[in-house]
């Protein structure tokens, strides 16, 4: 549905977009994720045809569209900020676009009834945004989006404005209305959490560049690159070294002091280990050691209390450990010795530069 060949932007000397390459598949929710100047919102400018490459070409259901404006392109998009117009009512709103569509008045005012229904905003259609709430906005920002029936669908973070718990609730109603209308949704966000709950796939974006593209789990569980693990979710990234190697389960010095069992299928092409990537939930503690693979020794050096969970920072002989431990354990206090473990397959290894 969405193409971009070797697509470049530049700002004078600064290059916003460096040659990337991606293909959107019809129907597909894809998330660009990435902090704040990494190129997210200037590529979904470029598909919208708010700024035209410096290089390279968009296509659009197999069509080149790299010179076209917006208003000939098959796709619509929803702005942070809603952009409604204030003087217009929510129903007049929606209608707008296809009003300057000249769509005939009986087929307009049946799609108009249909976004309404879509996103349950029946009893506010006469109301003007300034008396609704936030959510409400967003809701018909997203009706706005569509009613046309664009081929794609643009929305650049547009949940940024909204308190946590709305926030919440919009990723799931926004998933559900993706999945029920079956448009392509191109999705800006640097919120790891939008990201993970939405997507069909995850485009990770850092100095213009996609890093990594994948499914969301696959991105999650098993990042390629340092600033990936970093970025999505939270990580213990350690530098390490391959020690011993076996048909099944291979041996890695994490920091040159202490010895991971890892399975032997997570080991680089290459062969060669340079990091150990080890999320904080892959890590159990318990007060006593017990058997298996695994097992190192640590002290408590605060925790922070996150609801179901807790976050425990742990000094170790080879650095400093963050790791989520269930409400179930009991509270740790400051300098107590604990014991870790993790599963042979629950760590990621990334090559050596």
């Amino acid at each position: 549905m969405v193409e971009l060949r070797q697509v470049t932007k530049r700002f004078g000397d600064s290059v916003a977009v460096a040659g990337v390459e991606l293909r959107i598949e019809p129907g597909e929710f894809l998330t660009l994720l990435g902090p704040s100047g990494c190129g997210k919102t200037t590529l979904l400018r470029l598909i919208s045809g708010f700024e035209t490459p410096s290089e390279g070409t968009v296509w659009l259901d197999g069509r080149d569209v790299t010179a076209l404006p917006p208003y000939r392109r098959d796709v619509n998009q929803v702005f942070q900020s809603y952009a409604l117009f204030p003087h217009l009512s929510v129903w007049e709103n929606i209608a707008f676009g296809l009003r300057m569509k000249r769509a005939p008045r009986d087929d307009r005012e049946r799609r108009v009834r249909e976004a309404i229904e879509l996103v349950s905003l029946a009893e506010f259609v006469w109301r003007k945004p300034h008396q609704l709430s936030g959510g409400q906005k967003q809701r018909v920002a997203l009706a706005r989006g569509l009613v046309c029936q664009p081929r794609v669908l643009l929305l650049d973070e547009p949940l940024a404005a909204l308190d946590a718990k709305l926030r919440r609730s919009m990723q799931i109603e926004l998933k559900r209305l993706q999945t029920r209308v079956g448009i392509t949704f191109v999705f800006v966000t640097h919120d790891q959490e939008e990201a993970l709950v939405m997507s069909d796939r995850i485009a990770v974006m850092n100095h213009g560049r996609i890093e990594q593209l994948g499914k969301a789990a696959d991105v999650y569980h098993k990042p390629a690159t340092p600033f990936v693990a970093d970025f999505l979710g939270q990580a213990n990234v350690l530098p390490a070294a391959l020690f011993s190697s076996g048909p099944q389960l291979s041996e890695i010095l994490v920091a040159g002091k202490q010895r991971l069992t890892v399975a032997t299928e997570l080991l680089p092409e290459s062969g060669k280990v340079g990091l150990v990537v080890i999320r904080p939930e892959k890590i159990r503690l318990a007060t006593s050691p017990s058997d298996g693979p695994n097992v190192f020794e640590a002290r408590c050096r605060g925790q922070i209390f996150r609801g179901a969970t807790r976050q425990v920072l742990l000094e170790t002989s080879f650095g400093l450990l963050n790791v989520l431990s269930s409400e179930n354990m009991p509270i740790l206090t400051e300098g107590q010795c604990v014991f870790c473990s993790t599963a042979p397959l629950e760590v990621t290894l990334l090559a050596a530069s």
